[in-house]
């Protein structure tokens, strides 16, 4: 067994001030404290503040000076570029502490980890800091007697609610184009998967970044991403996460001063398989790696797969094998394919659903259990249901664990029909080696993002967002700076 030594990269206990307000680490305004328990083996890591109102609130105001004072908005964009370059340094140089702190903390993989977590974050930011000095403003075609000139303008405190699942990668999805285009940040992580995200703010201010101009507030969301979504003093909330809990932040917005909210909402994405795909055997192992990696927990996972009827039985026999080799383990086992599910009440949750899926007639031919119980971690095997219906609440609900839904169809038209039959549409995929079908289904499924013969990988220079109830707005590449962004209009008589 390959470990990696824990011992040579231990990382310093988290304080439980885990508060950074200001340039200032500080605890809970009441002292209040969460504990952060390991996914790995279920014990107590470390504890970070249990943020209250207050606490947000001086996160806010202290965003806020930062910006009114112009501390970082108003450096020339050279400066700017100069802070985040050496940030994203800083990330690289410190990327396996950052990953082994991740990894403890969510269950992610390390071989996924690296590249997905300090790896991708890295890349972000320097994507950005590179980007940042590019963005021009326009001249209108007006006529000759006057002047209309377009301004950009950053659009002044971003507040930013993260996932547990990529806390790292999705931070710096935000975090790059808001602060690149001069915005002050209020950055709020999930409560299971706060620790990476509290070193990386720490070394941008080790890279220069002003005080105030990045501020982290840990806690519940029910207390402190509440009063940054009341706030009247964010201008604009990005969130990835649950549907519910997006539908509460637009109700914040409405509640308090119509900021802007873009969210990213997770999907039940289909990954479409024709007889005439061109390597069925690559096929089914990627179609098994498209859920399987990081137990499922991941937004744009092919967590339904149609495969056509002349191909059925053949073909989920091999995502079966591929599943059945995939290695469930220790996620710091250099060994180990996939990792822990993030918590007890996550891994209770995607067994809920395969219960679920029995009673409405699926088969359960692949995992269905939890595994390595004696471990105290949350494991579980990879999963496939088959003779699932369109309607099936597995085939409508997003799991966010390692579960396949597997559903046969007859021709293209029924393959559209069943990829369009839920609620979202954040990615899918088709395999097939006709370009014309290929082309077709492109432009028939709903959905953001849309593979042909192959599945995720997407770099930072496209953008990642869904239709429907997958949400709105998008993360990477230069779209993603329009969010932070405000429009001005000058119209100058000559």
């Amino acid at each position: 067994m390959e470990q990696l030594n824990i011992d040579a990269l231990r990382v310093k206990p988290v304080s439980p001030q885990s508060h950074l307000i200001d340039g200032q680490y500080l605890s809970a305004s009441d002292s209040g404290q969460m504990k952060v328990l390991s996914p790995i083996d279920g014990k107590v890591l470390t504890t970070v503040a249990k943020g209250t109102a207050e606490d947000m609130n001086a996160a806010i105001t202290a965003a806020r000076s930062a910006f009114d004072d112009k501390r970082w908005a108003g450096q020339p964009p050279a400066a700017r570029k100069k802070i985040l370059t050496k940030w994203a340094e800083l990330i690289e140089t410190n990327a396996l502490e950052l990953a082994v702190l991740g990894v403890r903390d969510n269950g992610t993989e390390i071989n996924m980890a690296i590249k997905a977590e300090p790896g991708s974050a890295a890349g972000t930011i320097r994507y950005y800091a590179e980007a940042l000095d590019k963005v021009y403003g326009e001249i209108a075609p007006t006529p000759g007697d006057v002047l209309g000139l377009i301004h950009k303008e950053p659009v002044g405190v971003v507040g930013a609610i993260i996932p547990w699942n990529f806390p790292l990668m999705i931070g710096a999805w935000k975090l790059g184009p808001a602060l690149a285009t001069g915005n002050s940040v209020v950055l709020k992580p999930a409560e299971t998967a706060s620790l990476s995200l509290i070193r990386m703010a720490e070394l941008a201010h080790e890279a220069g970044l002003p005080p105030g101009v990045l501020n982290v507030v840990t806690g519940e969301g029910a207390v402190v991403g509440e009063t940054m979504g009341l706030s009247r003093d964010v201008d604009v909330l990005v969130f990835t996460g649950s549907g519910a809990t997006g539908r509460r932040l637009l109700e914040y917005s409405a509640r308090s001063n119509l900021k802007r909210v873009y969210l990213e909402l997770g999907g039940k994405s289909p990954n479409i398989v024709f007889g005439d795909a061109p390597d069925l055997e690559l096929a089914a192992k990627t179609v098994a790696m498209g859920i399987f990696r990081n137990s499922g927990q991941v937004c744009v996972a092919g967590s339904r797969l149609l495969v056509e009827s002349s191909i059925h039985d053949e073909f989920v026999a091999a995502v079966g094998k591929a599943a059945e080799r995939l290695r469930v383990g220790d996620p710091l086992d250099l060994n180990s394919d996939i990792g822990a599910v993030n918590s007890e009440r996550q891994l209770m949750q995607n067994l809920g659903f395969v219960d679920k899926a029995r009673v409405e007639g699926g088969e359960i031919t692949t995992g269905g259990t939890r595994i390595l119980e004696e471990t105290g971690g949350y494991y579980m095997a990879p999963t496939i249901v088959t003779g699932v219906t369109p309607d099936a609440t597995i085939a409508q609900q997003e799991v966010f664990g390692p579960v396949l839904t597997v559903t046969a169809f007859d021709d293209e038209a029924e393959a559209v029909r069943l990829a369009n039959s839920t609620v979202y549409g954040l990615a899918g995929g088709v395999w097939t080696s006709n370009l014309s079908l290929a082309h077709r289904m492109i432009r028939e499924v709903r959905t953001g993002v849309m593979h042909v013969n192959t599945y995720g990988g997407a770099d930072g220079t496209v953008p990642l967002g869904g239709v429907g109830q997958s949400g709105n707005g998008h993360d990477k590449s230069l779209h993603a700076l329009e969010k932070y962004i405000n429009l001005k209009t000058a119209w100058i008589k000559l």
